[in-house]
């Protein structure tokens, strides 16, 4: 067996040795920013922290949950996620129904299929985009940061795809028992593309909760700012305003140890979904529905 040839062992050995290093480097900075967070202000600034807290403490923690500008940010974040990922997945899944036909079934199908590929390649540019969503009254409103990214044609082609390989005996079955395409499609379709829906799901979500630019482009007002867009005021552009730290907070707390927290709770959801979804990441994109 080619497995267990010579070769085959030593290609094993460095492909697992690869993949454990940059999973470490994948890793460690995030523990080095956790243990950070969990050090004194005189450690953090003295930068002497490196995996390991020095002189615990939990006022960066303290402090940053008391921050009402940051949990309003959080907040935003969180209903942006859960908003956002659920208008893509009803977006997609009812675009990627009729796509997956074939033109003898859906007349024009071709066409609507090329002007979904047209808008992923091609787009207006940033100024007439944001003179759009001005002119349609989207400005500083919550739903500028749900609407314009609602439609991903990425997406809508892996759902399409997955959908061309569901058996057509499956929904010829229903159609004969007398289903609309509404009812073929959510009793159907829908429960044998959980897999294709996860990884769709997964997409959004890490779309959704990491994306700042979108934010800072249509907030004016900083307590308006989603989690992303609030870490990157604080973070690049320096701005401690958003803080809420007065000078005599400053004196005992370290920028940097409120920084280090904010930046794991900013992470925390994402690493605690993800583990949930990611059985499904790569069967969503391959699996079909046929089981043997």
């Amino acid at each position: 067996m080619y497995h267990k040839s010579p070769s085959y062992r030593i290609f094993n050995v460095i492909n697992i040795s690869f993949l454990i290093l940059i999973a470490i480097m994948c890793i460690v900075p995030m523990i080095h920013v956790l243990a950070v967070s969990f050090s004194n202000k005189a450690a953090a600034d003295a930068n002497l922290v490196s995996l390991w807290p020095v002189g615990f403490s939990l006022e960066a923690y303290k402090k940053t949950m008391n921050n009402p500008i940051f949990l309003n940010s959080l907040w935003i974040s969180l209903l942006r996620t859960v908003i956002g990922t659920g208008i893509t997945l009803l977006i997609t899944f009812l675009a990627a129904y009729p796509l997956s036909k074939e033109n003898s079934e859906f007349k024009g199908r071709t066409v609507y299929s090329w002007i979904f590929v047209f808008s992923m390649i091609f787009n207006g540019g940033l100024v007439p985009f944001y003179m759009v969503i001005q002119k349609i009254g989207l400005m500083d409103s919550f739903w500028v940061l749900v609407l314009p990214g609602a439609v991903n044609t990425f997406l809508v082609i892996l759902m399409l795809n997955f959908f061309r390989g569901i058996p057509k005996e499956l929904e010829e079955a229903a159609l004969i028992d007398g289903a609309n395409h509404f009812r073929t499609l959510f009793s159907i379709f829908l429960p044998i593309s959980m897999p294709s829906i996860a990884t769709i799901a997964l997409f959004s979500m890490v779309f959704h909760w990491n994306s700042w630019f979108d934010g800072l482009l249509y907030m004016n007002n900083a307590k308006d700012y989603p989690l992303a867009t609030f870490m990157q005021t604080v973070i690049i552009k320096r701005d401690m305003s958003t803080m809420a730290m007065n000078p005599q907070e400053m004196a005992t707390i370290s920028q940097t140890t409120v920084r280090a927290a904010q930046i794991f709770i900013g992470s925390a959801p994402i690493l605690i979904v993800y583990p949930f979804l990611q059985r499904f990441f790569v069967k969503g994109m391959t699996l079909g529905s046929v089981k043997g």
